[in-house]
């Protein structure tokens, strides 16, 4: 008998709940090295998932992947004084190969602006090169003092976009459009509502002028920053000598910008659809859309799937990711019990008096509803559930984050909204980096960012009452 998968409850302890999730959906396994995981299948098929959903967004606006060294030379971090303040701490090193001490420590690296500045300096040579548009999707190493799978982990896959432009506006533009992206890949396929907006100054990248973020709620009230975009300004530019001949003959340095997003997602993705049962996935990101499975009794067993077959190559044909599940070593509620574990949107159930009637049984797993439905039309009446299910995982992720949003105008408000209610909290601030540092102290909470088109604009700094200069989303993060 298949040993049953047990699940600490969300409302019990939610980093346990996560932990039991992942671990029983399969999606991953510790590595033998601190800080590090193991993508198992399950797991890195939603990865795959999202890099085909956001790759063709690159794609469509005009970037094409490259791919630069893991190994970066020590004296390139050393060209820019902030990022390499910035990155220090959470550097490992590479200090002998073969044997024998290297004569410059080379970094595994944790971005990669200082290697693309390198390259770029070499290929930008004249206003007829630009803007050089590329995306690479790699691995990357920060050497976190506090790790959990997929939200923080000492080695994870994500994509780095890099851009050279000719002038300000035209990397600034860039930016944005690429935050945009983010937000059109998220809220659509992943179901996930965001805010957009700019970081204060303490969280922006190391190194960029404006840092730019969606931050994504999740199921216990905490904040994850699930992309980020920047504009460098010239700062790499000029460390790097990145210099072209402009139309006027004159050399000018370029703009650039650099933009990210990671494996973090499937966490989002985790802890904003999860419940106690397990894994939610919005079905444009599930690598399984429809799980089928007969059922009944062993003696008809073969005029059961003696229909099940030619539906099952009838749904695939149709371009709905389906799986077949026909196993005799698992009973229909253990295979049931699965599927929910592991997220698939839709479960069809098959027996011989469903045959004898022309249905099947579909089951959803966003909302556990059971429906009879005819085998003739079945491609259109799957296709609609999924549309439904989709919308509806959006507007409940949407209705969690409305139901834990609040305003607070004093610093004690928002301490006491974020330890007995939890959730995301509206306050204003004057623009003082004290008064940012404060409310870290008092709360463990951060500015999240500066989002556009704040529900309401907040009149005075939550921390020292003066006017204030933003309104910013307070939560704490992973």
């Amino acid at each position: 008998m298949a040993e049953e998968k047990r699940i600490t409850p969300m409302a019990q302890d939610f980093s346990a709940w996560y932990i039991d999730v992942i671990k029983n959906a399969d999606l991953m396994d510790y590595a033998p090295v601190r800080g590090c995981m193991i993508f198992k299948p399950a797991g890195y098929a939603i990865w795959e998932a999202i890099q085909r959903g956001l790759d063709s967004r690159f794609k469509a606006t005009g970037h094409e992947n490259a791919y630069f060294p893991m190994l970066i030379p020590e004296s390139f971090f050393n060209k820019e004084k902030e990022h390499v303040e910035g990155f220090a701490p959470e550097l490992p090193w590479v200090t002998e190969a073969a044997g024998e001490k290297l004569e410059e420590r080379l970094a595994l690296r944790p971005t990669s602006e200082t290697i693309v500045g390198w390259a770029f300096q070499k290929w930008i040579q004249s206003w007829r090169d630009l803007p050089v548009l590329v995306n690479q999707w790699a691995n990357v190493f920060r050497w976190e003092k506090r790790t959990l799978p997929f939200l923080r982990t000492s080695e994870f896959l994500w994509q780095e976009g890099h851009t050279a432009h000719a002038d300000e506006k035209e990397a600034r533009e860039e930016t944005i459009r690429m935050l945009n992206v983010y937000v059109d890949f998220v809220q659509n396929e992943m179901a996930l509502p965001v805010w957009e907006g700019q970081k204060t100054p303490s969280e922006k990248f190391a190194g960029a002028i404006d840092t730019y973020s969606i931050e994504a709620m999740m199921k216990d009230g905490k904040a994850v920053q699930a992309g980020t975009s920047h504009y460098m300004g010239t700062k790499f530019a000029q460390a790097f000598n990145i210099q072209y001949l402009d139309k006027d003959q004159t050399l000018k340095f370029v703009h650039t910008t650099s933009w990210g997003a990671s494996t973090r997602l499937i966490g989002c993705l985790v802890m904003a659809h999860g419940d106690d049962k397990g894994l939610r996935l919005p079905p444009k990101i599930a690598p399984v859309q429809l799980v089928m499975i007969p059922v009944g009794p062993a003696k008809l067993r073969e005029k059961v799937l003696a229909r099940f077959d030619p539906l099952f190559q009838q749904i695939k044909a149709a371009g709905i990711r389906v799986k077949a599940d026909a196993r005799e070593e698992y009973s229909p509620g253990w295979k049931y019990n699965e599927y929910e574990l592991r997220g698939v949107p839709l479960r069809l159930e098959i027996g011989p008096r469903d045959i004898d009637n022309n249905v099947v049984i579909i089951v959803r797993r966003d909302t556990g509803e059971k429906i009879t439905a005819s085998q003739d039309g079945l491609i259109d009446i799957i296709n609609n559930l999924l549309t439904d299910i989709q919308q509806n995982m959006y507007n409940q992720a949407l209705q969690f984050r409305q139901d834990h949003s609040f305003e607070a105008t004093t610093l004690a408000e928002l301490t006491d909204i974020l330890d007995k209610q939890f959730g995301f909290v509206l306050g204003g601030w004057c623009g003082s980096g004290a008064c940012e540092e404060e409310v870290k102290k008092a709360t463990k909470a951060t500015a999240r960012n500066k989002p556009f088109g704040a529900p309401k604009q907040m009149p005075t700094c939550i921390t020292c009452g003066q006017p204030s200069v933003a309104t910013v989303w307070y939560a704490r993060g992973y």
